[in-house]
């Protein structure tokens, strides 16, 4: 059969509610123009994130039943560890609430004023927590993975060349780590190549640098691997993970993505002397070890899910899925990012609305079209984001992509929710003339994006005339 179907039945379904127009511009003039500002019983289809939005499983429903609420020791993060142990190898594991948490633990030990952390791309968190702890975060993506409209394999490989180059430059004494997304977030979701990953870990292992992985998306990435790279049509996904991790010294995972659960995460390292000092800071800011912040049934949920996120008939669907709307949209016209990637499609705002300026914020834009329209709730990837604010001059720096993502919740929507997602794309393409762009009310000195507030800059203009 071609026809790839949901590898799984509906047991129980939560209603959403429709809105007007009308009801959606009031809804939006009301959050200042920024969707995370919006109430969710206002939003139709919520693609803002695909973090700790899945649908649990009737086996994670039954590892909830399962859980051990012990504050040390319990059953639950016994499961937890072993889960964590088969999968990535690691020897130390630290549960975390998510994975920012891990972040900060990770980095505010790691780093100090004047390091350098370079990355294929820095996501907001990893980005603000390097920052926090007074380092430089450095984007180190191959040079195809700041081209949208390319199509290759592996656009979230890091650029080894400027690895080097970046060592050479400032020393590794100053760089207290290099860290690998997989897949690459903010490079629209794109794979990471086992070549790579071998290649940047035998650089780090040369100058004595400790490796990450921020192993988010691992699953989707071990996917992309058995798809893409030659030698590994006939593994399995498990064992190409396993491989990933082989190459690390350790990784931060949120397991709101590829644990296939609503909340929670890890550290982990081969180090025992650094994971004490891990383990100590857990202890003041997330709790004991064994529970890092979360209830034993949030533990079992996520050694579940993790196995869950492995499974193939799951990952075919769900990549397949996403190509789905990316292929639809992409043949009337419309530019994202190529090839679709594993947990969204990103469209490109800048090519979208070429009429508005990156500083007129073209991903904000298609943002308030996209719930204005129908109601579908996304994320700006691009100025808002990934710009920033010179506080000495005030001047705004635009980001280095203009994009917006459609970040699609695991099991969560059917196939007439992507239908919906396409035709209202395509009815914003077609009067995509007519938008005009945004700017900037009030922003935070970190992760702006969250909560700050727009203004249309056509009702400023139209009010002026």
């Amino acid at each position: 059969m071609h026809t790839i179907i949901e590898p799984f039945k509906i047991k129980s379904v939560e209603p959403i509610r429709l809105t007007t127009r009308a009801e959606r511009e009031a809804r939006l003039r009301d959050a200042a123009y920024n969707v995370f500002l919006l109430r969710a019983e206002d939003v139709l289809i919520d693609l803002l994130t695909d973090s700790g939005t899945a649908a649990m499983s009737s086996e994670q429903w039954a590892a909830v039943m399962r859980g051990d609420e012990s504050y040390a020791g319990s059953r639950s993060w016994y499961r937890f560890a072993h889960a964590v142990h088969d999968i990535f190898g690691f020897e130390h594991v630290l549960p975390v609430h998510q994975g920012r948490a891990a972040e900060r633990i990770l980095f505010s030990i790691r780093c100090r004023p004047g390091d350098v952390v370079p990355n294929n791309t820095h996501f907001d968190t990893t980005r603000a927590n390097v920052e926090h702890a007074g380092a430089e975060a450095v984007d180190l993506v191959v040079p195809e993975g700041l081209v949208p409209s390319l199509r290759h394999p592996f656009k979230g490989n890091m650029d080894v060349a400027r690895l080097r180059a970046l060592i050479a430059e400032r020393g590794r004494e100053r760089i207290p780590l290099v860290m690998l997304t997989v897949t690459n977030n903010s490079g629209g979701g794109q794979p990471v190549s086992m070549a790579n990953i071998r290649e940047v870990s035998a650089v780090c292992r040369e100058h004595g640098i400790p490796f990450y992985l921020d192993a988010c998306r691992f699953a989707e990435n071990a996917y992309f691997i058995k798809l893409r790279e030659e030698g590994y049509a006939d593994r399995s996904a498990i064992a190409i993970a396993r491989e990933m991790f082989s190459h690390a010294d350790g990784c931060t995972m949120s397991a709101k993505k590829d644990g296939m659960a609503n909340i929670g995460g890890f550290l982990a390292t081969n180090d025992a002397a650094l994971a004490q000092q891990e383990r100590n800071l857990l202890i003041l800011t997330e709790g004991f070890p064994t529970y890092g912040g979360l209830a034993g049934r949030d533990l079992d949920a996520i050694a579940t899910g993790l196995y869950e996120a492995l499974d193939e008939d799951y990952l075919r669907y769900r990549t397949r899925s996403i190509t789905y709307l990316g292929e639809h949209i992409a043949a009337q016209g419309v530019p994202i990012v190529q090839p679709p990637g594993g947990h969204a499609v990103y469209l490109d705002a800048a090519a979208f609305f070429p009429h508005i300026a990156p500083l007129e914020l073209p991903g904000q834009a298609l943002v308030a079209e996209l719930y204005l329209e129908a109601g579908i709730r996304a994320v700006e990837i691009g100025t808002v984001m990934f710009g920033r604010r010179v506080p000495e001059t005030d001047e705004e720096i635009a980001g280095p992509m203009e994009l917006v993502r459609l970040a699609i919740p695991r099991r969560v929507y059917t196939q007439s929710h992507v239908d919906y997602v396409v035709e209202a794309i395509l009815n914003i393409w077609a009067r995509r003339e007519s938008v005009g762009g945004y700017r900037f009310v009030e922003q935070a000195p970190f992760l702006r994006h969250f909560t700050a507030r727009f203004a249309p800059l056509e009702a400023e203009h139209t009010e002026g005339r």
